[in-house]
């Protein structure tokens, strides 16, 4: 099918906005991007098509959130609800939440731990177009120590020693993995840790890094003080999820060797979301107590230069001070990054990382058709994702809000 969408204004992180645009879609790909008539002629002499009015949106990319567990399960009422799910209500569970997800604009997400496998059932069923969600990369189970963090939940693997961690690798892997999520350090939701406490030794680490980058896997890993994460990026690990506790010079090195941040501010600001799901007060405290630290080091990792990426690591559709998670945390990006590099770090720099530029990122030639629009510039208020109105992936339209 071709489809046009016009009376728009074409934005993402690779070019000047397009105005007056047209972007002239055949089944799941983009045909052409450009000037409206021009695009228009060509689109109406190829045969029918089917046109959109977008009546003056701003269209970019679909977001990507590079922090998502569609299975989370914190500490309290809450999350102990869905830990006591059985597989069947953990699966209509989890598909809701890529439905939900979509619909919020969200067209890619990178999945860094979800219980039992059931992620990959999930992208399967998505894949296969028997449930609507976005493009899912998974990590499958993330690898812990024995009593590491977040070894209570089926979403972690227990691996003890290079071999035991290597083993844990390529279990991942030959569940269907396309990354590896490590858990190098303790955190904010394990009561009996710090998230100062180390927890692999480097042997283990180096078993990790090795063993997923022999088989083409990147790493990530959860990770809170300074001289941890300076410990596996030296070892080659490719991503660093909160990073907590950083040292400008732990920052530099990260920098420089390609190890990029994935922030997760929200983690230690969202109160409301704890108190929604009962989370124990030992865990608010240690979480919202974290926070000032958190934003220092993240300030440190802008002004290494680290590559810095959207993931909100609550569920990236849940309603939270007045949007979505997703959108939020995109929101506590921008006021240290800008709008235009908070744009790049929830689009083009994600799917970069993921290896899937040639496919997704961007809106021009030859892309999937992975495409939301809004009614503000995100470029002039990343506020603006706040009214995604209209969602489209891989050409098929998910959400279209009637005006």
């Amino acid at each position: 099918m071709n489809q046009l969408l016009g009376n728009c204004t074409v934005v993402d992180a690779r070019a000047l906005p397009v105005k007056d645009a047209g972007v002239w879609i055949t089944g799941d790909r983009i045909t052409a991007v450009g000037p409206y008539g021009e695009i228009a002629s060509r689109a109406r002499a190829a045969g029918p098509v089917v046109e959109r009015d977008m009546g003056g949106a701003f269209v970019t990319p679909g977001l990507a959130n590079m922090h998502t567990h569609f299975s989370l399960s914190l500490p309290g009422g809450g999350g102990n609800a869905v830990k006591d799910m059985g597989p069947h209500d953990l699966a209509l569970y989890m598909a809701d939440g890529a439905r939900r997800t979509l619909d919020c604009g969200v067209t890619t997400v990178r999945n860094v731990a979800e219980k039992d496998h059931a992620d990959f059932a999930l992208r399967r069923a998505i894949n296969a177009g028997r449930a609507v969600g976005p493009r899912m990369y998974t990590a499958g189970r993330a690898l812990v120590c024995t009593g590491g963090h977040g070894h209570e939940s089926g979403d972690t693997m227990e691996c003890d020693g290079p071999v035991g961690f290597r083993h844990g690798v390529r279990s991942q892997i030959k569940a269907g993995a396309d990354l590896i999520k490590v858990m190098i350090s303790g955190g904010l939701a394990g009561e009996h840790e710090a998230i100062s406490t180390p927890q692999l030794f480097a042997d283990e680490m180096a078993a990790v890094i090795e063993t997923a980058h022999a088989w083409g896997r990147k790493v990530t890993a959860h990770a809170g003080p300074a001289e941890v994460i300076g410990a596996a990026v030296e070892l080659g690990l490719d991503c660093v999820e909160h990073g907590y506790q950083l040292t400008p010079q732990v920052a530099a090195r990260m920098a420089e060797k390609g190890t990029a941040l994935v922030p997760t501010l929200l983690v230690t600001r969202c109160k409301e979301f704890f108190d929604e799901l009962g989370v124990p007060e030992w865990m608010q405290c240690r979480s919202l107590g974290a926070g000032p630290r958190h934003i220092e080091s993240f300030q440190m990792a802008l002004e290494a230069g680290v590559e810095i990426l959207l993931g909100s690591d609550m569920p990236p559709f849940w309603s939270f001070e007045g949007t979505n998670a997703t959108v939020r945390e995109l929101e506590n990006l921008a006021e240290h990054l800008g709008p235009e590099r908070a744009l790049h770090a929830g689009t083009r720099g994600p799917i970069r990382w993921l290896g899937l530029e040639k496919d997704l990122g961007t809106v021009e030639e030859g892309k999937y058709a992975d495409l939301i629009a809004m009614d503000a510039d995100p470029l002039d208020d990343t506020s603006a994702f706040r009214g995604v109105r209209f969602v489209m992936k891989g050409g098929v339209v998910s959400r279209e809000d009637q005006r």
